[in-house]
């Protein structure tokens, strides 16, 4: 379970899954105009739709969630308004796009 003070971004931009933990944290200074190393999750998703990472940093190192659905693809929601690729959403949310959507 994800703690509620625990913030959670998707980046609503689709990315090569083959970035690395650096090249992930680079999107969230760079695209999202967030630290990285905040202790926020920041959710990626894969030009296909159906590879997923999440990457936060938790005190002393990144750590790397990989996701990879057969059959089905994840939904991401839309961008919140600003000129950033960037939705804020909660655990809810989270797990509901961690489940996926059947193709």
């Amino acid at each position: 379970m994800i703690p509620s003070q625990v913030r959670i971004f998707v980046c609503t931009e689709r990315q090569d899954m083959r970035r690395s933990f650096d090249a992930l944290a680079l999107a969230v200074r760079d695209r999202l105009a967030l630290d990285p190393e905040s202790g926020a999750l920041f959710v990626f998703a894969s030009k296909r739709g159906n590879r997923l990472k999440v990457l936060w940093f938790d005190h002393n190192g990144y750590c790397l969630l990989y996701k990879r659905l057969h059959r089905a693809l994840f939904e991401l929601p839309e961008a919140t308004g600003s000129d950033r690729p960037l939705a804020a959403i909660d655990a809810r949310m989270l797990a509901t796009i961690l489940r996926g959507v059947a193709k």
